[in-house]
């Protein structure tokens, strides 16, 4: 991922991914759609954890890992985590999914259930089958809230009981998530990077805002832009504005980040052959022979330029259009190229007497 400025735009596990992904070799831009509100000190919480240990409920379902987690540190810090622990021992627990699966076995308990797709429909469906009219039901909820689980387990005859233990926020800089949006529309970014859903809507709805929403999904479907979501509920806001997505096969952010190195690998097995070795463009660099090239913007949209053309001679005509200002004059277009040539190396482009210049391909057009 040599040269690529990708886009994280999540709070939680922030500087896990980012490091990840640096260590691929990419540029990390950081603009956290949503922020995360613990509620340890939420009263409402604590009266909900103490009314349920004082009468335990039939069924516990825990639907993230982090709530699993915060749950336990919000008891703890009032002085309930072994009489949380005791009554969860006693009770069935179903987890909506591995990573709840695993904060419970971290808390030195065993869920009776897991759902593997990751949703809560999957645990609606399995518990509705079973029969829920007359069980007492706790859901531990995550950020976005319930997910329609309380209202489809009250319908069915279940007395529910909402344990909501953090809530998602305001973006910490909105300015930054704005200019998040322009930068991905107008080619800064090579790829976004989405954790969960509430973040997914929350930054594309800045897009649609900024009014930029038509010139991201034209450079995703140009294959310009890539957006990473960790697992199909996170792109679902994505996909629902027509804005194709690139999932792992797991829902994990080590899977993920393989996913996106895997991509970059694609590519750089089409990448353009040239007498330098293979060249790939990003968004703000581009990478000859696996060497990040130290190119300034306008180095970059000349060689950007010229690479398109796949060999093909480009006019000066071209390269000037290509170039900040409205110059006309033939010499701004030499200079451009003289410099591309010292940063990049002589023989990569050649001079096409009166007529431009053209990438010197490893094997030459027909």
């Amino acid at each position: 991922m040599a040269g690529c400025t990708v886009l994280v735009t999540a709070e939680r596990r922030a500087a896990e991914l980012a490091a990840a992904l640096e260590r691929r070799g990419a540029q990390i831009r950081h603009a956290p759609a949503l922020s995360m509100i613990p509620h340890v000190d939420d009263q409402t919480l604590l009266a909900a954890t103490r009314a349920i240990i004082a009468d335990p409920p039939d069924v516990v379902v825990v639907t993230t890992g982090i709530g699993f987690r915060a749950w336990f540190e919000a008891a703890d810090a009032h002085g309930l985590a072994e009489q949380l622990t005791a009554m969860l021992a006693g009770v069935r627990i179903v987890a909506r999914g591995p990573k709840a699966r695993g904060a419970i076995q971290a808390a030195g308990l065993y869920p009776d259930w897991v759902a593997e797709s990751e949703t809560s429909a999957e645990v609606a469906e399995v518990l509705l089958s079973e029969g829920v009219s007359g069980l007492r039901i706790a859901i531990q909820h995550h950020g976005a809230g319930a997910d329609g689980l309380d209202d489809v387990f009250e319908k069915a005859g279940a007395q529910v009981a909402s344990l909501v233990v953090y809530r998602w926020g305001p973006a910490p800089d909105p300015a930054a998530v704005v200019a998040s949006a322009d930068a991905a529309a107008v080619g800064e970014i090579d790829a976004v990077v989405f954790t969960s859903a509430p973040g997914s809507e929350a930054w594309i709805r800045a897009v649609e805002e900024a009014g930029v929403l038509s010139a991201v999904r034209e450079r995703v479907e140009g294959d310009r832009l890539v957006m990473a979501a960790v697992g199909p509920i996170t792109a679902k806001p994505l996909e629902d504005r027509g804005i194709k997505t690139l999932q792992p096969e797991r829902g994990r952010l080590g899977a993920l980040v393989r996913a996106l190195v895997g991509h970059y690998e694609r590519i750089e097995s089409v990448a353009l052959a040239t007498v330098a070795g293979p060249l790939q463009i990003r968004a703000r660099v581009a990478v000859l022979d696996g060497r990040v090239l130290p190119l300034s913007p306008t180095g970059v949209e000349v060689l950007r330029l010229l690479a398109a053309a796949g060999g093909d001679v480009v006019s000066r005509d071209q390269v000037l259009a290509a170039l900040p200002g409205d110059s006309t004059d033939p010499h701004a277009a030499e200079v451009a190229v003289a410099r591309l040539r010292e940063t990049a190396g002589r023989d990569l482009i050649r001079t096409v007497v009166k007529r431009g210049y053209r990438i010197e391909l490893a094997v030459s057009p027909r």
